[in-house]
């Protein structure tokens, strides 16, 4: 017994150190050397420092740990404490992490900038709820498809063989929608399956498609943003809680800077991504009106089911729709005045 006893002082007494050094162990699909990396290492350093080593950092680049579900799996376990997120990968702790996603919801990143302006802290709450720590949403960007036939109308997407992320409700009720049959497959199998012709047709941003290199298997891009999308660097909520709370609080302000960083440069690189994709000789089709607006209502049923079958709220989906509407009729700018 009292051997037992001393061994759990002993514990208790390491826990309770302040000099005892946690190190989080932090996974992304992100290659090293990425802006992505370049600024999680230096947010990284800074927190080594501030808080004099009790906090520290691991990274695992490149997808080495696996895919999003391996990711997450490994973190059940505690092999792993964290990792950078699409966030759809993460609709099985909060659901409405997706509401973003919703097809054709957006417009134009105007739209997107005043909805998060509202509604990305309570995207933040409901994932901490749930679990999982994290300091902010990253900006990946619309998602266009990008195919290796035309793509002008919803008979030219039907007659494709489309990826959609696994695991992802939005994608499956959208492809679903349009009377298209996905083909689900992890992130890190879409390449080969373009090289070798087990789907033809892909939604991404242009900078995941440059970093990917899928714009090597594709040859043409549709000028239609179809979903809205980001990331996040999330840390499980009771590895968080082992740090000190005067060091979680080093630990949000310095990686929610590195985030609002990343949120912007994203941006500025998709517009570069667009401009490289053209230079690379993907031909850019513009779809007619008449084509998004098919589109479009035949998506509207597909999210009405979404809300019925619990894989959205419903009052979150209402107030996405308020802020969008407040935008497009000048509300907005009237309260904000």
């Amino acid at each position: 017994m009292l051997s037992r006893f001393i061994t759990f002082l002993s514990i208790l007494l390491l826990f309770s150190n302040p000099t005892y050094a946690l190190t989080l162990k932090i996974s992304t699909l992100s290659p090293d050397g990425s802006t992505w990396m370049q600024e999680l290492r230096e947010g990284a350093k800074q927190i080594k420092e501030q808080t004099q080593g009790r906090v520290k950092f691991k990274f695992y680049p490149g997808g080495i740990m696996g895919d999003d579900k391996a990711v997450l799996r490994k973190m059940r376990i505690g092999q792993l404490h964290g990792a950078a997120f699409s966030n759809g990968s993460l609709n099985i702790h909060f659901p409405d992490v997706q509401l973003y996603n919703l097809v054709m919801k957006f417009r134009s990143l105007d739209e997107v900038d005043y909805v998060r302006q509202q509604m990305d802290s309570m995207m933040i709450k409901g994932l901490e709820d749930n679990g999982l720590v994290t300091f902010g949403l990253s900006e990946i960007g619309f998602a266009y498809l990008m195919s290796q036939e035309p793509i002008a109308s919803i008979n030219d997407l039907r007659a494709r063989k489309v990826w959609i992320p696994e695991g992802n409700h939005i994608a499956a009720a959208a492809v679903s929608a349009f009377s298209v049959t996905p083909i689900p497959l992890p992130l890190r199998d879409v390449l080969i399956a373009l090289q070798t012709g087990m789907i033809d047709t892909v939604a991404g941003s242009p900078t995941g498609a440059l970093t990917l290199q899928w714009h090597t298997q594709v040859k043409y891009l549709t000028e239609l943003p179809l979903s809205y999308i980001y990331g996040v660097l999330a840390i499980d909520k009771h590895t968080f809680s082992k740090i000190s709370p005067s060091d979680q609080v080093i630990v949000r302000e310095t990686l929610s800077l590195v985030t609002q960083k990343l949120d912007k440069s994203n941006r500025q690189d998709n517009i570069k991504a667009m401009d490289a994709i053209k230079n690379q000789g993907i031909e850019i089709i513009v779809p007619l009106e008449e084509a998004s607006i098919e589109l479009a209502s035949l998506i509207s049923p597909a999210n009405q089911r979404l809300m019925k079958s619990g894989k959205l709220s419903a009052d979150a989906v209402q107030i996405l729709d308020q802020h969008l509407s407040d935008f497009r009729s000048g509300t907005a700018n009237a309260l904000h005045k």
